[in-house]
Parts: C-alpha cells; structure tokens; sequence
C-alpha cells in the first residue's frame, strides 16, 4: 500500500498595507518566491488575510503580485488564497461613491481618514478593482478557518463558508449607500476572540464554518498581547485561547522592523519567518 501524501505547507500572511519590499522578503526567506519575485513554492498553499493596500505606500504593487503568485501557483502544483480585509471594502466603497455621486454617509472621507492612498486608486485598474471585488471573506484548509477580522461579523452573515461568501460579494455589487457604509463599519470591529466571552466567539465560529483552529489578521498582534502598547522588535503570531486561535497581522505598515509570515499546521504555528530577523526561520513546536 503506498503511504498517503503529506498535505502541502499551509503558509500565512496577516495585513500587508502597501510595503511589497517587506512582502517578498518575507516571501523569499520562506521559499516561496525567487530573486525574481517568480513562484517557487512547489506544492505549497499561501494565504493572504486581507488588507493590501492603504497605509503604505504601495498598495496596487501588493495587489499586482498576490495576483501574479495566485496565476503562477497552479502551474507547480501549489496554490494562493487571498481573502477580503476590510481596507478593500473601504477602497471599493470610495471607488464607488466616487465624487459626483450620492454618498451620503462620507465612505471617501471615512477610506481617507483609515490611510486610504489617493495614489493606489489612480494606478489600480479594473481589472485589480474587479478582483478586488471578487476575493472570498472566508477560507478553509484543512483544520483552519482563515478569516480577516477577529469578529463575528460573518456569523451575521450566513450559516457556512459558501454562504458568507455570496453575501458579501451581493453586499459589493451594489448601489446602495448605506449598505456600503454598514459593511464598512461592522467588518471595522475587532477583539471579539481576546475580550470575556471571546471563547465562546471562537467556538461559533468554528463550529459554524468548521475546523479545528482559526488564524485571522485585522488587529495588530501588539494590540492583542502587548497591553495596548507597542513592544520592541518584531514580534510574532500570538496563539491563544488554548490554542484554537492565531493572530497575525504583524503590524508590516507601522514599523520598519515589523513583519513575519507563518506556516500553520495541525499542531499550530510550526514555523516564522520574521523580518527582524532579517528573513531568518525559525521552528516553532505550536500549541
């Protein structure tokens, strides 16, 4: 009997907010991309946690290489997920309700004053606003549940991964003001896995949609486990709520030394690749 074939490299990128130098460094020291920025992960699957662009300087040069890493990767055998943060919904939101038309609840203003870059609008093209348009909100590989925010925002909004997927894409395909607005707000919200009853909110969620832990970006590790405040270096995933959750939005946009990648498996966080350590890996036995 031949033995069954080990699962590919689950690997995963938290909130990249427009800084593509850190994202292929990250890319690089884990394999996953050459000196040409070219796929070379093999059979691996990367997913993205949302969030490409604002803050930084160059979000449209984030969305044009997740986007060339998701055509390339098939062709070896491997696989990209990229997944809607909430900084789409607001670019999309201000794209849309561009001035000249009704937009009466300030999405433009509201995608300004949240590090919306005037410039990503201007190089992006359609065809980057259509994909954009189209990214799921929700994941599964294997026993993970990939999502963006640590909210339970998608409980709200159907009762499996097919379903939340559908609404969200009916929620960006329409003309509504205040659908716009409200979306953008409630995908906003966070700490509801690290706040008291935030068990229960992991448990509903992975219940609902399945697997066995959950990963998301969003909120800046810092914010999770450093008491609100900022610690020195460049931190890592922080696993919590007895293992069944992991945060990984590395803060890549706020610092110059900030920024890592993981590759998740049933144990947990197996392996960081962290960019203050200048692309060094390190092991990591998980939770």
């Amino acid at each position: 009997m031949t033995p069954a074939a080990s699962s590919p490299s689950l690997w995963v990128v938290g909130d990249v907010h427009g800084v593509p130098s850190k994202l292929r460094t990250l890319l690089r020291g884990a394999g996953l991309i050459g000196e040409d920025s070219g796929w070379t992960g093999g059979a691996a699957h990367l997913v993205f946690l949302g969030d490409y662009l604002d803050r930084g300087p160059d979000g449209a040069g984030v969305v044009r290489l997740v986007r060339a890493l998701e055509a390339q990767a098939p062709l070896a055998g491997g696989r990209v997920t990229a997944l809607l943060g909430n900084h789409e919904v607001m670019l999309l939101g201000a794209q849309r309700f561009a001035p000249g038309r009704r937009d009466p609840h300030g999405l433009r203003e509201y995608w300004l004053e949240n590090g919306g870059q005037p410039g990503d609008l201007r190089q992006l093209t359609e065809d980057d606003l259509a994909w954009l348009a189209a990214r799921p909100a929700l994941a599964r590989a294997g026993r993970w549940l990939l999502l963006h925010a640590d909210s339970t925002l998608y409980l709200e909004l159907g009762g499996s991964v097919e379903a939340v997927n559908a609404a969200v894409r009916r929620r960006l395909q329409g003309d509504d003001p205040y659908v716009w607005a409200r979306f953008a707000s409630d995908f906003a919200a966070r700490y509801a896995f690290a706040e008291p009853g935030g068990e229960a909110a992991v448990e509903a969620l992975l219940g609902t949609f399945g697997g066995r832990r959950l990963a998301h970006g969003h909120t800046p590790v810092p914010l999770l486990g450093g008491g609100g405040g900022w610690p020195p270096g460049p931190g890592e995933p922080l696993t919590y709520r007895g293992g069944r959750c992991v945060a990984l939005d590395s803060a890549m946009a706020y610092r110059p030394e900030a920024g890592f990648l993981a590759r998740l498996g049933p144990r947990g966080v197996e392996e960081v690749v962290s960019l203050g350590q200048a692309g060094q890996r390190a092991l990591h036995s998980g939770a």
